[in-house]
This record gives structure tokens, C-alpha cells and sequence, in this order.
């Protein structure tokens, strides 16, 4: 199969549902401009901050992409190219735009508060508390797991020094460098009134010396447990300071070196046309050698994450998104178009992984070897197909540190949510209350224990994580669409997204169940993280049902005071 056909299809269905589907809602919805927006409503200078719709759109892209578009469909090949580019495809339409365009929809219009706040409104309290535990507890994962991620990075090992391989300096040095740079374009745009294009302009130049310069003197001899503390206090910093100062400026930065990174494998695509090497479909359990993945369903859809639908999306939307949106109308590209962006990434991921026939080291890793590839069969030389596979990794790290600093904010933002109950004034609270929802306690606790988990080993639990971001696109979409049933706006194009994907993760949570119980009966395995993945299944599943029946009942009623009214 050519990779250009691949390609295009997935061009033309994903601006034509931009187009179509997104003009649609956007209509049902009655997103407009008539209401003023939080960031204007209870702007603050420090979280609460219009951005101009370019800058919001670099800060949501790079914050919702991370590695997701790029592991999730390199994962899941082994089940053939057909199936998965058919679930980003299908799944990014109907399932993951309306999840992103609905949830910062939602928050939107409740003063930008998370989507527990949105299920404390529509369905309960108590279902609020559940889903902020939740909410924060997945974000500890996340902030463990990319604090490591991003440590690796930009460590250099005494075996790749050994072996002249010093690209995990330049990732680091280009890092530093661009997190100044980030400050300074924050400081001439916010401060000094500088034209956003011209700044801009300068900016990309900029960013690009910052890479060279990273190439040409990367760091190297610091250990891998002081980059880690480095980390933690950066993104304690990061997440406490205004927006406009390091969120918005560096994640509006960062989305031209997505771009770029896009650009360069739709080059690749166009002109080398490599062929897809791995079969259109290969088996129902993505068996390779003695290896499955297991069913297909419910595998694929929960493997293939950020590319089709992520609960994660949600809390990126209902966190920070909502708090920048200059105007409602602003959020059809934002939440809906940034989704579609982010299918087409997830295409690109797939072809890579296609043309070499099988994964080679790690996803991102393959995505590099991948890109980097075509270029060498358009006759680049070998430095210059080097060079191309060292951007797209360092491209790829900077998106991780992206998603761990909003992840971290958005975790203090639930983890105050958490203590503060509907309509009552924060300023208002007094007793150990006023000490937790303190912004620096908040953050400190959250980032602290996400530290702590990447030191004592968040692996033994990051199994389910695929599950637990997938169960949470599936309760938010239930959220959005009991909302909009209250108000009176159409919310049918929620019931078959939010029913597929509860019963898609609360089957993978039921397999997982099943395996590890086995295991610890078997005392075959790692037993630690047996015994915590089944205390974790168990809790995500309850979690589930309790907030499923509390949603029904909702809708129910709903449908009762329509049909009494008619």
C-alpha cells in the first residue's frame, strides 16, 4: 500500500470533518461570542489569562500531543495498518474532537473549573470527589513517568559517552536554552506590546540556534538523580508562575518545532513514498512471533490513545486551556481542530513504523528512524539523515517536558478543586483548608509525590495507565453530555463515544484483573505490582460504575422532564 494514498485519506477526511462535523456542533452547541470568558471574567494575571487564539493553540497542541500520537499507533501496529488508521480516523471524528471541543466547551461556561466541577453541577458531589481523586492520582503517573522520561533524555550515560554519543546533552542544552528564550518572548509580547509576528518570526530563529547550539555543546556529566531534582524544581516554578511569563510563550514556541516535525515527515511521505511493510491486517490478537497484544478489542482503543481519544485531553482543556480562551469561538480550532492536528501526527507515526516493517527500539525512537529514513532514500546523506533523527528526538523531548509541567499544574489545580466546595470563595476558606489549597502547598504536594513515585517505581502501576486515561475520556464525555442534556442542547453524538469507551476500559480493567490475580495465585511475576495493579483495577472499576449510575440517573431524568414538557 502506498503511503501517499494513506496520507491523503487521512487529509481529506480530517478537513472534511473540520469543516463539516465541527461546523456542526460548534452550531448545536450555540458556541458564541455573546458570553464573556473566564480569562476576561476572573483574569488574574498568574492562571486566569487571555491568549491570542495562535498562542492558545501552540500551548493546547503541544500540551495534548507530548509522545502520545507517536507511541500509541507504533504500539498498536502489530494488529495491522488497516485497523489502527481506521480507529484514528473514525475515532478522532466522533470520539476524540467531540470529547476535546465538548469538555472546553463545558469549562468554558463554568468558570473555566475542571470537569469534576462540571459532574459536582450536573450529577453530584460526590461524584466530583471521585473524579478529582482520580484525575489527580492519574496525573501523580503522568508526572512520574515523563519526570523520568525527560531525566533520560538528558542524561548521559558513561556508555554513550564511551561511545561518543552525546545526543542526550544536546537534548538538554537546547532545553535549557529554550526555557530562556521562552522568558524573554514572554516578557517583549506580554510586557512591551511586541508584534506577535515579528516576535514570532524571531522567536523560530531564535529556537533554531538554540538547537544548534545543543548540537554543537551538549551537557554532559551530570548524573541522572540531579537532573531529576532539576526537574522537579523547574516544573514547581513553572507551575506556580503566570502563564504568560513560561506556559504560554514556551508551548507557543514549541508548536513550530511540531510543526516542523510534521512537516518534515510530510516531506518525507510525499517524496519518498515508501511502502507500507506490515500487513493491512495481521490477526484479532496482534500476534508477532510468540508475542500478543491480546484482543483486539479492547486493545487497540485503549493502545491507541492521544491519537483518536485521551481523557487526558480533558484535563488539559478543563485545566489550563479554559483559563487563556480570548473568545468562545476560538474553541472550534482549539478543541476540535487541535484533535484533528494530532490524528494526522498519529497517521504520520503509523506510516513510520509502516515503512520499516516492525518497531525498532521505542516508539519515539522508531518515528525517528523512520522520518529520518525517507530522507535517505531521497539520497541525503548519512550525516544529514543523522541529524534529521537527532531533531525529531529532541522534538519529541521537549513536547514531554510540555505535558509534565501543564501536567503538574493542572494536578495542583484538582488537588485545590478538591478542598473547595461549590460556591464558595476560596479567599473565604480559613483552618488547614486555606493551608492546602495554598497554590505553592498544592504544587509542592503534587509534584512531591510525582517525584517520588518516579524515584520508588510508578512502573509497577503504569500498566493500567492506558486504562485509567481512557476511562476518564469516557466519564468526561459523560459529563459534557449530561450538561448540555440540562440546558437543552443536543447531546446524542455523545452516547455511542461515552458507551464504547466505558465498556472498552472497563473490560481492559476486567482482563487486567483476571491475569494479575492469576499471577498472584501462580506467585508468577513481580507480586508488588501484581498486588497494586489489582488495588488500582479495583478502584478504577468501582469508581466507574458509581459515576455510570449516578450519569444514567441524570440523563434519565432529564429525558422525564423533556417528555413531561412535551
Amino acid at each position: 500500500m502506498s503511503s501517499i494514498v494513506i496520507l491523503l485519506i487521512s487529509i481529506v477526511v480530517l478537513c472534511g470533518a473540520y469543516l463539516t462535523y465541527g461546523k456542526y456542533l460548534a452550531k448545536a452547541w450555540g458556541v458564541g461570542d455573546k458570553e464573556t470568558t473566564p480569562a476576561h471574567e476572573l483574569e488574574d494575571g498568574v492562571d486566569y489569562m487571555p491568549a491570542k487564539a495562535p498562542v492558545l493553540m501552540g500551548h493546547h497542541f503541544a500540551s495534548i500531543a507530548g509522545a502520545g500520537p507517536i507511541n500509541g499507533p507504533i504500539q498498536a501496529s502489530p494488529f495491522g495498518w488497516l485497523p489502527v488508521l481506521l480507529w484514528i480516523l473514525i475515532g478522532g471524528v466522533f470520539f476524540g474532537a467531540v470529547h476535546d471541543f465538548g469538555s472546553l466547551f463545558a469549562s468554558v461556561r463554568h468558570d473555566a473549573k475542571s470537569i469534576g466541577h462540571v459532574i459536582e453541577v450536573n450529577i453530584g458531589k460526590t461524584g466530583k470527589r471521585l473524579f478529582l481523586v482520580f484525575g489527580w492520582l492519574t496525573l501523580l503517573l503522568v508526572i512520574a513517568a515523563f519526570a523520568s522520561i525527560v531525566q533520560g533524555t538528558f542524561t548521559v550515560t558513561p556508555d554513550q559517552a564511551a561511545a561518543g554519543d552525546f545526543s542526550n546533552g544536546s537534548v538538554a542544552t537546547a532545553s535549557l536554552l529554550f526555557i530562556v528564550l521562552a522568558i524573554a518572548f514572554g516578557f517583549l509580547v506580554y510586557r512591551k506590546n511586541a508584534p506577535l509576528g515579528v516576535s514570532s518570526i524571531i522567536g523560530v530563529v531564535l529556537l533554531a540556534i538554540c538547537i544548534w547550539v545543543g548540537l554543537a555543546a551538549p551537557i554532559s556529566g551530570v548524573s541522572g538523580n540531579i537532573w531529576l531534582i532539576f526537574i522537579l524544581v523547574y516544573i514547581i516554578i513553572a507551575c506556580v508562575a503566570p502563564v504568560w511569563i513560561l506556559l504560554q510563550p514556551r508551548d507557543y514556541l514549541n508548536s513550530f518545532l511540531l510543526y516542523a516535525m510534521m512537516l518534515l515527515a510530510v516531506v518525507g511521505v510525499v517524496f519518498a513514498n515508501p511502502k507500507m511493510e506490515i500487513p493491512a491486517f495481521t490477526n484479532w490478537l496482534g500476534t508477532v512471533g510468540d508475542k500478543s497484544m491480546g484482543p483486539m478489542f479492547p486493545v487497540l482503543f485503549i493502545t491507541v490513545a492521544c491519537g483518536a481519544i485521551s481523557g487526558f485531553h480533558s484535563l488539559v482543556g478543563s485545566g489550563t486551556s479554559s483559563k487563556q480562551l480570548d473568545k468562545e469561538t476560538d474553541i472550534k480550532a482549539i478543541g476540535y481542530g487541535a484533535m484533528l492536528v494530532e490524528c494526522l501526527l498519529a497517521t504520520l507515526s503509523l506510516i513510520a513504523v509502516g515503512a520499516l516493517g516492525a518497531q525498532q527500539g521505542t516508539p519515539p525512537q522508531t518515528f525517528a528512524i523512520g522520518i529520518s529514513g525517507f530522507f535517505g532514500m531521497l539520497g541525503a546523506s548519512a550525516g544529514v539523515v543523522a541529524t534529521i533523527k537527532t531533531l525529531l528526538l529532541l522534538a519529541v523531548s521537549a513536547f514531554a517536558l510540555t505535558s509534565l509541567d501543564t501536567a503538574a499544574r493542572m494536578g495542583r489545580f484538582l488537588f485545590q478543586e478538591f478542598f473547595i466546595n461549590e460556591g464558595e470563595d476560596a479567599k473565604s476558606i480559613t483552618g488547614f483548608r486555606k493551608f492546602l489549597i495554598n497554590p505553592y502547598v498544592a504544587t509542592i504536594i503534587t509534584v512531591g509525590l510525582g517525584g517520588l513515585l518516579a524515584v520508588g517505581g510508578y512502573t509497577k502501576v503504569w500498566p493500567l495507565f492506558g486504562a485509567a486515561n481512557q476511562l476518564l475520556a469516557g466519564l468526561s464525555l459523560l459529563a459534557v453530555c449530561v450538561w448540555l442534556g440540562r440546558i437543552g442542547k443536543k447531546n446524542g453524538m455523545f452516547y455511542v463515544p461515552m458507551t464504547f469507551m466505558l465498556v472498552a476500559t472497563i473490560t481492559s480493567l476486567i482482563i487486567t484483573l483476571k491475569n494479575q490475580i492469576t499471577n498472584i495465585v501462580t506467585a508468577t511475576g513481580d507480586m508488588t505490582s501484581s498486588v497494586l495493579q489489582v488495588i488500582f483495577a479495583v478502584l478504577l472499576v468501582v469508581l466507574a460504575l458509581f459515576l455510570v449510575i449516578e450519569g444514567i440517573k441524570a440523563l434519565a431524568n432529564i429525558n422525564k422532564k423533556k417528555a413531561a414538557a412535551a
